[in-house]
């Protein structure tokens, strides 16, 4: 082990085999949330895609950064609502909004090659960052225990299943279990595998009990997807495309755009795409820094300094675009993946850079692709519930040693913290255009309601709490600035008048400080 407790440093080198089961590991834990987005966005056959752009955008970032930074890039959650708006231009939509992205970024990586770094260290101390990071993994946490209590047939089950939810703490005890454990080094190395395999060999079990006693609320596995992929709904073999094929990413379904006429951007859908975008990218930038900010005290190096921030944000921005061209969303550092690493110990940039070519690889292997989509939501709760809280947990240790008794350190701490989970967002409409929708009350009498503004920029909780962390900061230290300034005037003043102090000669009395005095 090195100096941080790693098992494997940064540029360490596995051996093949182990390699090979490191980057699975890894894959496996940025799968979920890589394949969520393009599903959220009603993009549901661009999962392969996804994965390819993620493993495409991990490899430039890896460049960029000299292979440096260990750490995976996938589908970006805080984009969603941009793509919303983008996706009403087609797939050139997406494209545009994602270059937009990317060179909010570069321009960033330019400031700061001119400027230096020391204005982020200013803005973003440890009070800002800690909580900041604490709350990443807080906010997930909702997902990961919704998923944890259903299964990935809910067309049949639907809504809290119990028998899910054991299948989910079974993966969370082995994974746990493994990852404590000393007499066994592999496993130490390998806990969201061996979790994975636990759960779904479970909940396996339980699903062929459901269907021996035609039990719907058993059946936790949905095996809809691998059975699609070899036969189609009239009973047909599917053919060659049941092995391989290629994903259709957004480059591709662009072209098609253009080629068949219904490419629909002009002036005004460039304007739209990107307000919708670019002040997502400054707030997505400060979510960078606080994932950088934690792998650095994981790995203990600053890689705010080498390979720099620069290099990270560059890697980070191109790699977004890159990840979109060639797949279907833009893609940012996962907090997942930090997790991996510091549960396993295993900081291996080399183990990155073989998850990402794993997942170019098996965006084209159709039957792989269609086993991943039937790992159960509950499987993956019991993994996030591992992997969510250690990010949390990372983010408290990074301001536990801040004096909490001092009220200017406990407003901004506690700012970020109550903003971020109370889902505290920001709604900017960027037209005066309302929506309006037919809405049936309970007595069948339908009525037109106002949704509000139809087109608007949403920053996120996490962004907004980092916002009003940063203004609550830069506020208090202001006034608590002043204040010293008002008390060392205050104290040179006092000392002044001891020194030409009248009332106490006449009187000859010997006050302190006071050259007068007899």
């Amino acid at each position: 082990m090195n100096k941080a407790g790693l098992i494997y440093d940064v540029s360490d080198k596995p051996s093949f085999g182990k390699l090979l089961v490191f980057a699975l590991q890894q894959v496996l834990a940025i799968m979920a949330a890589t394949i969520a987005v393009p599903t959220i966005i009603g993009k549901p056959a661009y999962i392969p895609a996804a994965l390819l752009g993620a493993g495409i955008g991990t490899i430039v970032y890896l460049l960029f950064t000299k292979f440096k930074s260990p750490v995976f890039l996938g589908s970006s959650f805080a984009f969603l609502s941009s793509l919303f708006t983008a996706v009403a231009y087609g797939y050139c939509g997406i494209i545009l909004g994602s270059i937009f992205a990317g060179l909010v970024y570069v321009v960033i990586a330019l400031v700061i090659h001119f400027v230096g770094t020391n204005w982020v260290s200013k803005l973003m101390p440890p009070v800002i960052i800690g909580p900041t990071v604490a709350l990443i993994g807080l906010s997930l946490a909702v997902n990961a225990m919704g998923d944890m209590v259903k299964a990935n047939a809910s067309q049949i089950n639907g809504g809290y299943n119990l028998v899910g939810l054991v299948c989910g703490l079974v993966a969370f005890f082995t994974i746990v279990i493994c990852s404590t454990q000393k007499k066994f080094k592999m496993m130490k190395l390998i806990p969201f595998i061996i979790g994975i395999g636990a759960g779904y060999a479970v909940a396996a079990i339980f699903t062929a009990i459901g269907y021996l006693a035609d039990a719907d609320y058993l059946m936790i596995i949905n095996f809809e997807p691998l059975i699609r992929n070899f036969v189609n709904a009239d009973g047909s073999f599917v053919g060659f495309t049941a092995f391989l094929n290629y994903p259709e990413f957004a480059l591709i379904s662009g072209i098609k755009e253009i080629a068949n006429g219904t490419f629909n951007i002009d002036g005004g859908a460039v304007a739209e795409i990107a307000i919708a975008f670019l002040p997502v990218a400054f707030v997505v930038f400060a979510e960078h820094i606080a994932d950088h900010k934690n792998l650095s005290s994981i790995i203990g190096k600053d890689l705010i300094k080498d390979p720099g921030l620069k290099r990270t944000l560059l890697g980070d921005g191109v790699g977004s675009i890159a990840g979109t061209i060639f797949g279907i969303c833009p893609n940012t550092t996962y907090g997942e993946s930090v997790g991996c690493v510091a549960i396993t110990k295993n900081a291996s940039v080399y183990t990155i850079l073989t998850a990402a070519i794993m997942c170019i690889c098996l965006s084209f292997v159709s039957p792989i692709m269609a086993l991943l989509r039937t790992i159960p939501s509950c499987v993956m709760g019991g993994v996030c519930l591992t992997l969510y809280g250690y990010i949390a947990v990372s983010g408290l240790k990074m301001f536990k040693d801040l004096d909490l008794n001092k009220n200017r350190n406990l407003f901004v701490v506690s700012a970020i913290l109550i903003a971020g989970i109370g889902g505290l967002s920001i709604q900017i409409p960027y037209t005066m255009e309302r929506a309006f929708s037919w809405v049936v009350s309970s007595t069948g009498i339908p009525s037109y309601v106002d949704s509000g503004f139809a087109n608007v920029i949403t920053v996120t909780p996490i962004a907004t709490a980092l916002i009003l962390g940063i203004v609550t900061n830069l506020i208090l230290s202001k006034i608590e600035k002043k204040q010293g300034d008002a008390e060392e005037e205050s104290l040179v003043t006092a000392a002044a008048d001891k020194s030409t102090c009248d009332a106490c000669v006449e009187e000859n009395v010997e006050c302190e400080g006071c050259e007068k005095a007899e």
